[in-house]
């Protein structure tokens, strides 16, 4: 039996200290029961999980294939970075609340001509209030393709700004615009000394539009430990070991209730009103992204928790953690030996935490139908040929069969040995895409009589795309689990700087 003590720090967390759960009184029972509710569901496919208490990190866990040093696409959690970005500028004197957003741009006065649009303040777009009833990026886009914030400010809203809110990716973009114009430089390179150094978060790579500005409101790729820390910054109220990082003020601005969000069929804790870039919830307030990224403080807990995974059923992530974490966190540390055995089986399992492999046979029923199988695309949202060959293991046993994938736009090309569990590869995509371009794939396949699965995870991203195979027509069928927002081609789910293909 072991004892572990909350002196030490955990291996790429630099500056994170690590303790046992019972050390910070939070009951591993509760723990596993939050485990045991995201593997259970067939809605949800857990990635990864980091959970802070008393700013010490009690548990974390990564689903192999997935690893710790991975980046994962966060999505609209992105969205909690920029209203970091703000807050430095508001600090720093570049920006004001109380600016109209038009100020900021003076070369489009003239094009915006609706008094609405033009008395739009930083503050109202900050909490998606800017008076547009619905979500705006598609006919932004669509007024001004090379200039989308102009074509934003150029649709009238149709209520007062600051009096109704409408999740609108366009209003966080106009945020990253301002910052990046006040401050002359882009997010990443704004927030590297301000917030990224000092919180000891490495390399991130964020999506950009077509003039190469971050977009703000999504394509931010960083490791769950970034998110992680910026949640502890924030329940730290913007303090980090002896530094105050973002101004006390701002933190606190930021993170309350600003416009209400109910009303509007959303599920309950999409309903509890909106801050700047922060949802308010039935328990303190989070950030969240598209497909399950959490960024979750809780303030009477003096907790953090920071997730990625893919599921569409992002409530009924809450819900287990308002139902299992909550109540798990007491007043103070436990030190019975029941308390001890429960961290130790709660240790052994998060270390042994992984997604099952695609079930099925290593081999064919029938072996003559797949010799050389050359198998053409089908109907699916991307099109993709396999080709399948039988090899003889060099031990001389009864041999493997290896599965070659191509896709259409010339991104991924993958061998994979099926029946062997997930296989993790490096895919080269020096000739599409640049020197020195990887996407990190992962694979794993099975034979179910005469159909072959393969499912390929793209590990910096939430996507899972499944392929079936029937050997007696040769057509491939493929299908998103969780389909890629915006639609990228598959040499685009990496971790990478690069154009949006919706700006």
């Amino acid at each position: 039996m072991s004892d572990t003590s909350s002196a030490r720090t955990l291996p790429g967390t630099r500056d994170l200290p690590s303790s046992t759960p019972r050390e910070q009184g939070v009951d591993a029972h509760g723990v596993q029961a939050f485990l045991d509710a995201l593997e259970a569901s067939p809605a949800i496919e857990p990635h990864s999980l980091m959970l802070l208490r008393h700013g010490h990190v009690v548990a974390q866990g990564w689903w192999a294939p997935f690893s710790p040093e991975r980046r994962h696409l966060l999505y609209s959690l992105s969205k909690s970075f920029t209203s970091a970005a703000l807050g430095f500028a508001v600090e720093e004197g570049l920006v004001s609340l109380d600016d109209t957003v038009l100020s900021h741009f003076p070369e489009l006065d003239a094009d915006v001509t609706d008094e609405r649009s033009r008395r739009m303040l930083v503050r109202h777009v900050a909490a998606m209030a800017s008076g547009h009833r619905d979500e705006t990026l598609d006919r932004a886009v669509e007024a001004d393709p090379s200039h989308p914030l102009r074509g934003f400010l150029q649709l009238p809203p149709e209520e007062e700004p600051g009096s109704v809110f409408a999740y609108n990716q366009p209003c966080t973009y106009a945020v990253a615009s301002i910052v990046a114009r006040r401050s002359g430089q882009g997010l990443t390179d704004y927030l590297r000394p301000r917030l990224l150094d000092p919180l000891g978060i490495g390399e991130v790579a964020w999506h950009r539009d077509h003039a190469g500005l971050e977009l703000g409101f999504s394509g931010l790729h960083a490791t769950t430990d970034a998110v992680a820390r910026l949640g502890q910054l924030h329940l730290q109220r913007g303090r980090w070991g002896d530094e105050q990082l973002l101004h006390q003020a701002w933190v606190e601005e930021a993170t309350r209730h600003h416009v209400a969000t109910d009303g509007q069929g959303r599920p309950v804790d999409w309903s509890q009103g909106y801050g700047f870039q922060f949802w308010m919830a039935r328990h303190g307030y989070r950030g969240d992204g598209a497909y399950g990224q959490f960024c979750v403080v809780l303030p009477e807990q003096d907790a953090v928790l920071a997730m990625t995974s893919a599921t569409e059923a992002m409530q009924e992530v809450l819900d287990a953690a308002w139902a299992h974490l909550v109540p798990a966190m007491g007043d103070g540390p436990r030190q019975d030996r029941a308390a001890q055995d429960a961290d130790d089986a709660l240790a052994a399992r998060l270390a042994a935490l992984a997604l099952p492999g695609v079930p099925g046979d290593a081999a064919p029923a029938s072996a003559e139908a797949w010799l050389d199988l050359a198998a053409e695309p089908g109907a699916g949202p991307v099109p993709v040929a396999l080709r399948t060959t039988h090899v003889t293991d060099a031990d001389g046993g009864p041999g493997r069969w290896v599965v070659e994938l191509e896709a259409d736009d010339g991104a991924v090309r993958l061998r994979t040995d099926v029946g062997r569990g997930w296989q993790v590869q490096e895919v080269d995509l020096s000739d599409v895409a640049g020197a020195g371009a990887r996407v990190p794939v992962a694979t794993s396949g099975g034979w179910a009589g005469d159909r072959l699965r393969l499912d390929l995870l793209f590990l910096e991203t939430p996507h899972r795309l499944e392929l079936d195979v029937d050997a007696v027509t040769g057509r491939v069928g493929t299908r998103w689990v969780t389909e890629p927002l915006g639609g990228p081609r598959l040499q685009d789910l990496r971790a990478q700087v690069l154009g949006s293909p919706r700006l």
